[in-house]
């Protein structure tokens, strides 16, 4: 193995390592993808990762500032075909092997930065975000699940949006504490949250039941490479929103709602199964 073959499998590992020390869910998902397509989707989620963190985590630091300098290093990367970066060298790679828009980046770092504003959203604010934050990353994980078939990528945009966007909205109930709390953070447009009612719960749960639906069209066409890792993810979300939709709206308020490791276990091995005989 050459020097430059070493460094890619190396900065490869990297994102592997960073996905599966921040979310077991996901990782649990891509392992359950084609071998083939493991390290670029670890590529997207390590990058993606990484640029959460600055926004979320790093209270101390100037944040603006690293989310600069991290938005810099990626378009710079991206030019020259590689980064000192581990998790940005392996993200470069994979946008250039599977040719994923450079639009989808800039909207997502977009996104990132509304984040350190802290700001209560309107509802084109909280589409952009939406958008951004999540249906994009849904959408650099198709380029890599269609492997340049774009007839197959434009079929499939609109439900790997709808996607994206469950997982993210789903996100936004679970962390409402910290977000609204902690980080002054409002997505819900029109929502106050000092008089969260089980109304605003529930027109927030029909919208993301409707995402839910237009996604699994969606991941029925996949093919078959990615299709159980993909369902597997869908089935951990839908279990977790499920599990909210049965809190009252002073629960979540409250506390974030989890799944402990042996009902993620458990979701694996029911989704194997529903799979397996083509029950979903």
């Amino acid at each position: 193995m050459n020097q430059i073959a070493l460094f890619d499998k190396v900065s490869y590992r990297s994102a592997q390592v960073v996905t599966m020390r921040y979310s077991s869910s996901f990782s649990l998902g891509i392992r359950m993808l084609d071998r083939s397509m493991r390290a670029p989707v670890y590529a997207i989620y390590g990058y993606v990762r990484f640029a959460d963190e600055i926004v979320d985590t790093f209270h101390e630091q100037d944040k603006a500032q690293l989310l600069k300098e991290f938005s810099e290093e990626t378009w710079k990367a991206l030019d020259r075909g590689i980064s000192m970066n581990p998790v940005i060298h392996a993200f470069q790679d994979t946008v250039k092997k599977y040719g994923i828009d450079r639009e989808l980046i800039q909207a997502f770092l977009d996104s990132m930065e509304m984040d350190l504003a802290g700001q209560n959203y309107d509802h084109a604010l909280y589409q952009k975000y939406i958008y951004g934050s999540a249906e994009v990353v849904g959408l650099m994980c198709l380029h890599v699940f269609c492997g340049g078939d774009r007839s197959l990528y434009e079929r499939l945009y609109h439900p790997a949006r709808s996607l994206g966007a469950a997982f993210q909205k789903v996100n936004f109930l679970r962390d409402l504490k910290d977000d609204h709390a902690e980080r002054g953070r409002m997505y819900f447009p029109g929502v106050d949250f000092a008089r969260f009612t089980a109304n605003d719960k529930k027109l927030i749960e029909q919208d993301i039941r409707r995402d839910f639906a237009d996604a699994l069209l969606g991941i029925r066409q996949l093919p078959v490479q990615s299709r159980k890792g993909v369902y597997m993810a869908y089935r951990y979300y839908t279990k977790l929103f499920r599990k909210i939709c049965r809190k009252q709206p002073e629960s979540i308020l409250q506390d974030r709602i989890r799944i402990n490791g042996a009902g993620k276990m458990y979701i694996l091995a029911k989704s194997y199964a529903r799979y397996t005989i083509n029950f979903f």
